[in-house]
């Protein structure tokens, strides 16, 4: 088989491919291309999340039962949400589960596939209080529920094919490149060009979406600015160019949820739970 036609049957399919694979996030109707099944990758961070239980060390006092409760009253407004407006409810396959690790040199938070939350204590200094507690996890929470693990993983997989449907027809070329640097170049510029500004975009929704969720679960969403801010004077003189990052720089982020803090109270105000 010639080049030309190969190309032409991995074009048709790829088309077919990506027609029947798309789908949109909730809430900001956003495009999505996903391929990996959700209850297998639900799985398999709940496998991991137990192995981090094993592996950190875990505080069980008043700090982690303030993190549920934010956590259960967000579980909660979410459902309803979605309930209320007669859609299908992005939570439905999660198991939520919380746990704070005790590590103060850590500012972070994460919620892996299928409502797997962790808060790492030292980010207890940047939240300073449930409103911050609550932009947080309401941010991490977003990724989950807009499913971008599994948008990513997809993407992964499409990339890695491509990638050796190009060595192929290019003759090794691309191997070869590799080796004469000593590094994944195709790798690198697929991260920067194609995966980090993608990452940036789901960042963006994470903060569009977690201030909605902080909103109907009744939190005050102004103080998302006052933690960006914060963590902006935590990381001064440590983040990377933007270009280069997973992440949307600070300024930049602040600048956005600005705008949209007036919009998001008066159209997602508290929402009553039946």
């Amino acid at each position: 088989m010639n080049r030309r036609k190969f190309l032409s049957y991995i074009g048709c399919g790829c088309c077919g491919f990506f027609i029947n694979s798309c789908a949109t996030a909730p809430i900001t109707e956003r495009r999505q291309f996903k391929i990996v099944s959700e209850a297998k990758l639900n799985a398999q961070a709940a496998q991991i999340f137990e192995k981090v239980k094993e592996k950190e060390k875990l505080i069980t006092d008043s700090k982690l039962d303030l993190i549920k409760n934010v956590g259960k009253r967000m579980e909660d407004s979410i459902g309803e949400y979605f309930y209320q407006a007669k859609l299908d409810d992005p939570t439905a396959l999660f198991d939520w589960e919380y746990i704070l690790i005790d590590n103060k040199k850590v500012r972070n938070a994460w919620c892996m596939p299928g409502g797997k939350i962790a808060v790492y204590s030292g980010m207890l200094e940047v939240t300073k209080n449930t409103n911050g507690l609550a932009a947080v996890m309401g941010h991490e929470i977003a990724h989950a529920v807009a499913k971008h693990s599994v948008e990513r993983a997809s993407r992964g997989s499409v990339l890695n094919v491509g990638t050796a449907v190009i060595d192929v027809l290019s003759g090794g070329k691309l191997s070869q490149i590799n080796r004469t640097t000593g590094m994944n170049t195709v790798g690198l510029l697929s991260q920067i060009g194609i995966m980090n500004p993608f990452n940036r975009k789901q960042e963006s929704e994470a903060d569009y979406l977690g201030m909605i969720f902080s909103s109907l679960s009744g939190y005050d969403i102004r103080e998302t600015t006052k933690i960006w801010e914060r963590m902006k004077e935590f990381n001064k003189g440590k983040t990377p160019p933007e270009f280069m990052s997973t992440h949307p720089s600070a300024d930049n982020r602040i600048k956005k949820i600005n705008g949209w803090t007036n919009e998001i109270i008066i159209k997602y105000p508290p929402i009553n739970i039946s």
